[in-house]
């Protein structure tokens, strides 16, 4: 959720520039199911410009009517959203919509909060009665600063929707060539922060991997001392089984949930056993954060269709999921 809500902030900050309104809407309860469950947001400016979304495109029409008069008083409204005759969805939404208008100094600490890849949290003040659906609104909580992005009522008898934001998924591509090139297109794509270390001595820049964020030709010593955070994954694909091992072995001791590996079975056996005989001490937990071959069993060939599995595969770790058709799971989609 954290790249939908950096759309949505840094829009709003271009927007004021301009003196351009913005209107954020925030799921803040759901009744029954739906495409999208409460935290999602998104926000409409007064130009009819819309970034982000609540649903797969059903509710934000509504959305956007209901928005009008938020810009008019600059009052808050919870809107309630019936999509059980609408969309076939079984549930009741209730969205939150206020003005977006937090004081300067809150873009900064947004960005200060994300760059240093620190959990932040959000709270919605709303009411689901009649009487009360035009207060309420959001804070948020920066390092225990808080900055609300409209004038609150926090009236003791208001419900509140509270949420944290993790810092987003961090991949790191050990490699450059093409198959790294698209594992690059489609994660930032999908809102992930990308990294690409490529060896000291290899041509290539940033501007070969369209979505990066950062590109640093660095040993592996070096790459051994960068930060590994728990929201970040490693993918080694240097197609060298010398550098991989070179690259794998700065890793023997850093907690990390997911370490990708290209190539079969053997090669990654071959690879293990070559650090053992080096570090007879290897820890249960690394060898479980080993993922080689790296991806879910898809039946991928080409380099766009293999990023997918992959990607797919880093996010069962991280959401603890084991890769099933949602068709053969007994519970709820997102239970």
């Amino acid at each position: 959720m954290l790249h939908e809500l950096k759309d949505i902030i840094r829009s709003a900050k271009i927007a004021k520039t301009h003196g351009v309104k913005t209107v954020l809407a925030s799921v803040v309860s759901l009744e029954g199911s739906s495409y999208r469950r409460p935290g999602v947001r998104m926000s409409i400016q007064e130009n009819g410009k819309m970034i982000g979304a609540v649903s797969g495109g059903c509710v934000e029409k509504e959305i956007l009517r209901q928005a009008q008069s938020v810009f008019e008083t600059n009052t808050p409204k919870l809107m309630e959203y019936d999509g059980r005759y609408r969309l076939g969805c079984e549930g009741i939404l209730y969205i939150l919509i206020e003005p977006f208008n937090p004081e300067d100094t809150f873009y900064e600490a947004f960005e200060k909060q994300c760059n240093a890849r620190k959990p932040f949290s959000i709270s919605a003040f709303y009411s689901k009665e009649e009487s009360n659906r035009l207060i309420g609104g959001s804070v948020f909580n920066f390092s225990e600063v808080l900055f609300s992005v409209s004038e609150v009522v926090t009236e003791e008898n208001l419900d509140v929707f509270s949420q944290t934001v993790k810092a987003g998924f961090k991949l790191i591509i050990v490699g450059s060539e093409h198959d790294a090139v698209q594992l690059c297109n489609y994660a930032s794509t999908t809102g992930w922060e990308v990294a690409i270390v490529a060896p000291t001595d290899d041509p290539k820049a940033i501007d070969n991997f369209p979505g990066a964020s950062e590109y640093l030709g660095i040993n592996a010593t070096t790459f051994g001392n960068l930060n590994f955070d728990s929201q970040t994954a490693i993918m080694l694909m240097t197609h060298s089984y010398v550098k991989d091992l070179t690259y794998l072995s700065e890793l023997v001791e850093k907690d990390i949930r997911y370490i990708g590996l290209l190539g079969p079975s053997k090669r990654r056996e071959k690879l293990l056993n070559e650090l053992l005989e080096k570090n007879e001490l290897l820890s249960e937990n690394f060898f479980a954060s080993i993922y080689g071959p790296s991806g879910i069993n898809i039946g991928a060939e080409t380099p766009q269709e293999i990023a997918i599995s992959i990607l797919a595969e880093i996010l069962s770790v991280f959401r603890n999921q084991k890769p099933i058709s949602l068709k053969d799971k007994q519970t709820g989609i997102h239970q």
